[in-house]
């Protein structure tokens, strides 16, 4: 009898340890399948069971929580949703996240290990601290101010500040409120197949994620080319450019779409934006010099983060001539993102230094203690400083007398270029408008900002549109807010 009660205790060791080895298999080897299978609703139970962190905009939120009384409790509110939402992208129970929301999330929604002093002890009792807040770099009168100017066309502006690179202002025209897209059910689904579906494009980011041709402002980028590489040493000297100018290898003659530009000085061509001149010295400069001096402002880098990715800006490495000359004066191939020209203005405004530029200045605890802070950092040099300030002079110029004149702020020192930049089949397409600029407050020794802004503007007569007329009054504004004390969002 004890010998059958002792095979029975062996053979309940036996289940007891299978038991073990199940527990252990499920714990640990197949915790990350169950819990990544979507049948599986407590992760996201838990990640809306807390309100979520605040996305901050001059140290106060434009961003909330909503308690919906659903199985997912706490949806995210927005506040200026559709002034922000290039910013803040948007945190939705359906369609995850975008932008800081995205970059973000772990400080948000309280899974960064540095939100606690004791990250162990959350882990061990499967709890987590309160979420963290990301206050942003962005200035609410300059965001303001470029979300009006844009008044709901097709376009954008991106505003650095040239001696760090804080993003001031980052704007996407049109826009959209990224509420819609918070919670869950049915109405959430129609808004975001209705947003997509939408011509507009409302949730694309023009600023970080669209690239346009950049037209003449480029031809700020092959003037530092020219004077770096030595090509060009007297900006005032003339150029024996014809007008029109026949391109290298070809029959085709590239036009000017003004006068006076026949034999001008580089100086002169970047006042009167010449693209006879311009071409002409890009192909002087030759693809190689051209390569690295675009590549030195930022073109053809895909890493670029400021923390969500940024779209590549676009200069061909394998050209022929005639093709250079085009992509010397921002055509062809040549394409930059709004955020990109804003960097070009930066570094010919920071002295030839060009700083990364950056979204998030700092991450904090619910209560203000820090997590970590915006990483300042350095690109490299995209020009000489004697070749910056040279470019500075030529940029003034431009305002003060040649064709970027609306861009003009009393008691400053403005800075810019205009650009009118063809595309579509045949250049049939409407001209985008470009004015990339920066500006300094008489007797500062930095400048405040720099800006770029692009106006696709489809709806407008194809004769009405030029950087100055239709980018620059846009840009002066943002400027204007930017030499203007700081403001409440």
């Amino acid at each position: 009898m004890i010998r059958y009660i002792r095979w029975c205790a062996y053979f309940c060791a036996l289940l007891l340890v299978a038991l073990l080895v199940n527990i252990a298999r499920v714990q640990v080897w197949e915790a990350a399948a169950y819990g990544a299978n979507p049948a599986n609703k407590r992760p996201a139970i838990e990640r809306y069971a807390e309100p979520r962190g605040d996305i901050l905009v001059d140290d106060r939120p434009v961003t909330g929580s909503r308690d919906s009384g659903q199985l997912l409790r706490y949806e995210r509110t927005y506040r200026d949703g559709p002034l922000y939402a290039p910013v803040t992208g948007f945190s939705s129970q359906t369609y995850g996240t975008s932008f800081v929301e995205r970059a973000e999330d772990a400080v948000l929604s309280g899974t960064d290990p540095g939100l606690s002093a004791f990250p162990l002890w959350y882990e061990l009792s499967r709890g987590r601290p309160a979420g963290g807040n990301a206050a942003t770099t962005v200035r609410a009168g300059m965001q303001r101010a470029a979300y009006a100017g844009l008044a709901g066309k097709r376009g954008a502006v991106a505003a650095v500040e040239p001696a760090t690179g804080k993003i001031l202002a980052l704007v996407s025209s049109p826009s959209y409120d990224p509420a819609v897209l918070s919670g869950t059910g049915a109405g959430v689904r129609q808004a975001w197949t209705r947003l997509n579906a939408d011509p507009a494009k409302p949730m694309l980011n023009r600023a970080l994620r669209e690239t346009y041709p950049p037209g003449s402002t480029f031809k700020i980028v092959t003037a530092a080319a020219a004077l770096d590489s030595g090509v060009v040493t007297d900006v005032d000297a003339p150029t024996e450019t014809p007008d029109p100018y026949p391109l290298p290898g070809t029959r085709t003659l590239l036009p000017n779409a003004g006068t006076g530009c026949r034999d001008a000085s580089m100086a002169e061509a970047v006042q009167w934006s010449c693209n006879t001149v311009m071409a002409k010295i890009g192909v002087r400069v030759g693809l190689r010099a051209m390569v690295e001096a675009a590549e030195r402002f930022g073109f053809n880098d895909g890493r670029l983060r400021v923390p969500s990715w940024v779209s590549r800006s676009n200069f061909d490495t394998d050209m022929s001539r005639d093709q250079l000359a085009l992509s010397s004066i921002g055509q062809f191939n040549t394409k930059a993102t709004p955020l990109q020209m804003a960097m070009v203005a930066a570094a010919v405004a920071g002295g030839g230094e060009l700083k990364a530029p950056y979204l998030v200045d700092r991450t904090t605890q619910d209560d203000g203690d820090p997590v970590r802070g915006g990483g300042r950092q350095t690109l490299g040099r995209a020009m000489s400083p004697a070749t910056a300030l040279r470019l500075q002079e030529l940029m003034v110029k431009v305002v003060r007398e040649g064709t970027g004149r609306n861009a003009a702020i009393e008691g400053a020192v403005v800075g810019g270029k205009t650009g009118t930049a063809q595309h579509g089949v045949g250049n049939a397409g409407t001209p985008y408008a470009w004015f990339i600029s920066w500006a300094r407050a008489e007797g500062a020794p930095l400048a405040a900002v720099a800006v770029a802004v692009v106006v696709e503007d489809a709806a407008a007569d194809r004769g009405d549109i030029s950087g100055n007329s239709a980018a620059a009054p846009i840009a002066r504004a943002v400027m204007e807010a930017a030499l203007a004390p700081a403001s409440g969002p």
